[in-house]
């Protein structure tokens, strides 16, 4: 019988590879624990490999081939599944997110992309970048926007956002974006798309002052939990760390005004910002 054939990369390859993986795996009589052992890797790391959420590596392919008697079609097709318009470090975060049934967020100095309008993204896109070309910056600001796009199926989707207010006191790309940035984000928030809590400096020290929270939640994979740095990122699927980032993100809600005080604390912000620029 004829082998696997090749992956089309335009038609989401991930998630092809990730279901040819899945057939390959039973077909071999193999429980995603006994694969995991062969790969040095969780069982829930095998789940979302199959779910198309996690970039399979070269070295993960060769022992996939390898013990699953699939000659060279997973090393030949990892590549093909790895391409992205995402920078590197957050490729597999953003296929992860466009799987998520629940998404619960922490930013302390940013808007979080799913947020951000066109031109705050290009501000924020910009000072990464002070060099790029025009070019470069517009396909990272129609790949921020692109995501947002999960936003408009709110039935497959809960986002829930903590917002510094350190993040929204920086003015990024002037006040009239920040004006327009807030309105959007009140937007969601009285289009009952998202729920957002602000986190105010009177709140003083809090439970996640070390840095960005990110949690995802599927159906039918394990929840992972993001950590992002500069031009870093990598998602992690251990229970333990899960459980934990998931009780920082309860503290640190806890610690934030109301949904309702928020919202009006984002509108009061954005009126302050619209009289800055038209005094």
């Amino acid at each position: 019988m004829p082998g696997p054939r090749d992956l089309d990369p335009s038609s989401s390859p991930r998630a092809l590879l990730g279901a040819e993986l899945r057939h390959a795996r039973e077909k071999a009589g193999l429980s995603q624990d006994e694969l995991g052992q062969q790969l040095f890797v969780s069982p829930s790391f095998v789940s979302q490999l199959e779910a198309g959420m996690r970039r399979m590596q070269p070295d993960h392919a060769r022992l996939l081939d390898m013990a699953l008697g699939t000659e060279d079609f997973f090393s030949r097709n990892c590549t093909a599944a790895a391409k992205s318009r995402y920078p590197e470090h957050f490729a597999e975060a953003a296929e992860a997110e466009a799987e998520a049934t629940e998404i619960r967020e922490y930013a302390p100095l940013l808007i979080p992309g799913l947020l951000q309008t066109a031109e705050y993204a290009r501000a924020v896109c910009r000072a990464y970048q002070p060099t790029a070309p025009s070019k470069v910056i517009d396909d990272l600001v129609a790949a921020r926007v692109e995501r947002a796009g999960i936003l408009d199926d709110l039935t497959n989707l809960l986002l829930w956002v903590v917002l510094d207010e350190a993040a929204l006191r920086r003015t990024t790309g002037g006040p009239a974006v920040m004006a327009a940035a807030l309105r959007h984000i009140a937007g969601l928030v009285r289009g009952s798309r998202v729920i957002a809590q602000v986190l105010p400096f009177r709140a003083g020290a809090h439970a996640a002052m070390q840095g960005a929270i990110k949690l995802m939640e599927f159906v039918e994979a394990p929840p992972l939990v993001y950590y992002e740095g500069v031009g870093t990122g990598r998602l992690e699927d251990a229970p333990a760390t899960v459980r934990h980032q998931r009780r920082t993100y309860e503290f640190l809600a806890a610690a934030a005004l109301s949904p309702e005080n928020s919202l009006v604390m984002l509108e009061s912000m954005a009126q302050d910002y619209e009289d800055e620029e038209h005094p």
